[in-house]
């Protein structure tokens, strides 16, 4: 099991690096592979999704056989495989969908949010809550609003499969502090939380007071998630803004948020204590 968007980037970088090597500009190779440059230069950059012939012809071009061959062969194959979200449509929503590309087949998951639940802790009455506001925000039709919710759910799901992911996860105090839902849904998906950090095998969840100091005073700018992969694949980091999500792979590019992932945890309550301020919030006593 792999991401299917990790492995087109990755499969990318190894297709651009193999014509590098071999001295041949992209309007050379793409001549030899009997391609137009445009498209070629679309499957090094990963903005297109390269077929096993479209591959197959390259490699042939570049003169790349045996088990190396059949490496990127599979990796092309990997990359263009139909994903369980893909069946959702529009009510998986794009942003929902880069997310859950990225789980699948991920090892571990490490979440850093600010100002809201991270969407794989959320219970169902919270989610609809959230995706209420998102649909009226942004003028969508209501039809996709119980796909939307449906979907998150299935992204639960998955990643409670065998041999899942593991996931930590740190949230900001004013996460679990500010209202976000009204106050009985609020109080649902604290306790939720807080049973999740007293007993969950696989998922760790820890509370980041407005108090705490950080080392080097490293301040997170916005939420983010770090994926790591098996198979040789790179980790990939995704960048939650406002309008948009970042995804980056490139080693110098992701591991600042390792590093900061890092200092948010180790600066963040155990988990004892996170889910005793948790069920403090939700009124209710350890």
């Amino acid at each position: 099991m792999s991401s299917p968007l990790v492995r087109r980037r990755r499969l990318a970088k190894e297709l651009r690096q193999l014509r590098e090597d071999a001295g041949l500009t992209a309007e050379e190779l793409a001549r030899t592979a009997k391609m137009s440059r445009p498209k070629l230069s679309r499957f090094e950059t990963a903005d297109r999704v390269p077929s096993v012939s479209d591959v197959s012809a390259i490699l042939g071009a570049l003169s790349v056989d045996g088990e190396r061959w059949h490496e990127l062969v599979r990796m092309a194959n990997d990359a263009a495989e139909r994903g369980w979200w893909e069946s959702y449509g529009s009510g998986m929503g794009r942003r929902q969908a880069v997310y859950a590309n990225l789980e699948h087949g991920a090892v571990s998951i490490r979440e850093y949010q600010s100002f809201v639940v991270p969407g794989l802790l959320q219970v169902p009455a919270y989610t609809r809550a959230r995706s209420e506001l998102a649909f009226k925000q942004a003028r969508l039709p209501s039809a996709d609003l119980d796909r939307t919710v449906e979907a998150k759910m299935m992204r639960q799901r998955m990643l409670a499969r065998p041999a899942g992911p593991r996931y930590e996860v740190v949230v900001e105090e004013v996460a679990v502090r500010r209202p976000a839902a009204p106050p009985e849904v609020m109080r649902e998906q604290l306790l939720h939380l807080a049973t999740l950090a007293e007993d969950s095998d696989r998922v760790s969840v820890r509370v980041l007071p407005q108090g705490a100091e950080l080392r080097d005073y490293w301040l997170p700018r916005s939420p983010f998630t770090v994926y790591r992969f098996g198979g040789g694949d790179p980790d990939a980091v995704a960048v939650d803004t406002e309008t948009v999500d970042l995804v980056y792979t490139e080693p110098d590019e992701v591991q600042p948020y390792v590093d900061l992932f890092g200092r948010v945890w180790e600066s963040a309550l155990t988990a004892a204590d996170s889910a005793g301020l948790l069920r403090a919030v939700a009124g209710v006593g350890r």
